[in-house]
């Protein structure tokens, strides 16, 4: 074991790991009492009693990439006087410095050094006291190399960052929203619910904004929308301007509104030809004999385009019976449609959860006794199911179709393949989880991580 003591020169290569800043170098300054890390985009969140802050960094100096964002709890709040003798008070954080192999805690403010000449500033609070600093030596450690940013198993060996994620909805005690906060706080992030009518918008062009109660909300990474039927017009604005700013919606507007519209659907549908029971849509009293004529003989479904949850949705058994329905329907200048009965599907049908590109969970959905809809508000039950590579391919594809990120996809077991009901843009998580004891909401959440981490930083190359 050498007795040589460890020494420092007044410029040091560092790596701060933890924020996944694996290169920087710094200025080794034992007459500054206090450490710091150039940052910008500064902003604290998170719950007061355990309040976190986040920042962007570039490592390299006199260049605006690569840019790595971090976060960090907050330590504390510290007035540091400048060498110039300006005063700023800068939140601290503490994190891990290592150097030539050896490695230690220290704590850190955080202030914008873009014009320094040194990205970070190590002064001698943060030297243990074993350490020599020689201030006429140089790099008395190995020296790194800022080319590891551009490397893409550090970029994947970083660590995942604190989010500040948004779920609109409603109703924040809905078994949905709980479970989608305590899986992203439980993961480190921070996740708020914002009640999606109380919104309201900034429109320009130069800095569009979303305010709420009073305060412009703050950046989001992502968000994650809960839009009732009810509110779909108001609520698919609202994630518009979000998607405006450039913040990740996990389903976008253009898909939430589709999925809303039956008879869009249902067109978008056809347009990937992708199985669904025969289905008629007809505005004139005088098409009525025509329009049930298109689906096929009795028993028949006539469904409101706004229906949701089972509700409005009605078995015609016999032709007269559809008849009068749409005839009862037309008097309260109702849309709807109308759509074969699959019988072989017996009062079932399958939900899958897609999520990303996969379906992550499936339920079959029974009807109660005396009624043909399964869904669960409508008193059916749910059981775990395994299924068919034909169905698995037809939810993804489905989903795909309206362009969601998740989506629950209806599907009937019919004799010539599975047909898709339905696609649910704001699925419910509470049948899906219990039935198939899977923790779809971890599964939501980890697709935001990987939607919201920052791509690569492109190597630049040598102008000839």
């Amino acid at each position: 074991m050498s007795d040589q003591p460890f020494r420092l020169g007044w410029e040091e290569w560092v790596s701060l790991s933890d924020l996944g800043l694996p290169a920087l170098k710094a200025k080794v300054d034992t007459g500054a009492r206090t450490s710091a890390l150039h940052a910008f985009d500064i902003e604290p969140f998170g719950p007061k009693h355990k309040p976190r802050v986040r920042f962007a960094v570039h490592p390299v100096p006199g260049r605006d990439e690569p840019v790595i964002p971090c976060s960090a709890e907050i330590i504390d709040r510290r007035e540091v006087t400048s060498s110039n003798g300006e005063t700023e008070l800068r939140y601290v954080i503490g994190t891990t410095i290592s150097v030539g192999g050896r490695s230690w805690p220290i704590e850190i403010t955080l202030t914008d050094r873009y014009t320094m000449a040194y990205r970070m500033l190590l002064g001698r609070q943060a030297l243990p006291e074993d350490i020599v600093v020689a201030p006429s030596e140089s790099f008395c450690q190995p020296e790194l190399d800022y080319q590891v940013y551009h490397s893409a198993r550090v970029r994947e060996a970083q660590p995942q960052r604190a989010l500040r994620i948004a779920v609109l909805s409603r109703e924040p005690n809905n078994y949905s929203t709980t479970r989608l906060v305590s899986e992203g706080e439980k993961r480190g992030h921070v996740v708020e619910v914002i009640d999606t009518t109380r919104c309201y918008m900034a429109l320009n062009a130069l800095a569009p904004e979303v305010h709420y109660d009073g305060r412009r909300l703050p950046r989001y990474d992502a968000v994650i929308p809960r839009i009732g039927a009810s509110i779909t017009p108001y609520g698919t604005a609202v994630i518009r301007q979000f998607e405006t700013i450039g913040t990740y919606c996990v389903n976008g507007s253009e898909g939430i509104t589709a999925s809303r519209d039956k008879l869009h659907a249902h067109q978008i549908l056809a347009r990937h030809r992708i199985g669904m029971p025969t289905t008629a849509f007809a505005n004139s009293p005088k098409d009525t004999g025509n329009l049930i004529g298109l689906v096929g003989t009795a028993p028949l479904i006539v469904k409101l385009l706004e229906s949701t949850q089972g509700k409005g949705v009605v078995l015609a058994e016999t032709k007269k019976a559809a008849e009068s329905v749409i005839s009862a329907f037309r008097g309260l200048r109702a849309n709807f449609l109308v759509q074969d009965f699959v019988k072989e599907a017996a009062g079932e049908d399958i939900r899958c959860f897609v999520v990303g590109s996969k379906v992550v969970a499936a339920m079959r959905r029974t009807a109660a006794p005396g009624d043909f809809r399964s869904n669960l508000h409508q008193g059916g039950t749910a059981e775990t199911v395994r299924i068919t590579k034909d169905e698995r391919e037809t939810a993804i594809r489905a989903a795909k179709a309206f362009r969601l990120n998740m989506a629950g996809v209806d599907l009937l077991r019919a004799s010539d393949g599975p047909k898709v009901l339905e696609v649910n843009s704001s699925p419910g998580l509470e049948g899906i989880e219990k039935s198939s004891r899977k923790n779809v909401a971890e599964i939501i959440m980890s697709e935001v991580e990987k939607k919201v981490r920052p791509a690569p930083a492109r190597r630049r190359t040598a102008k000839s």
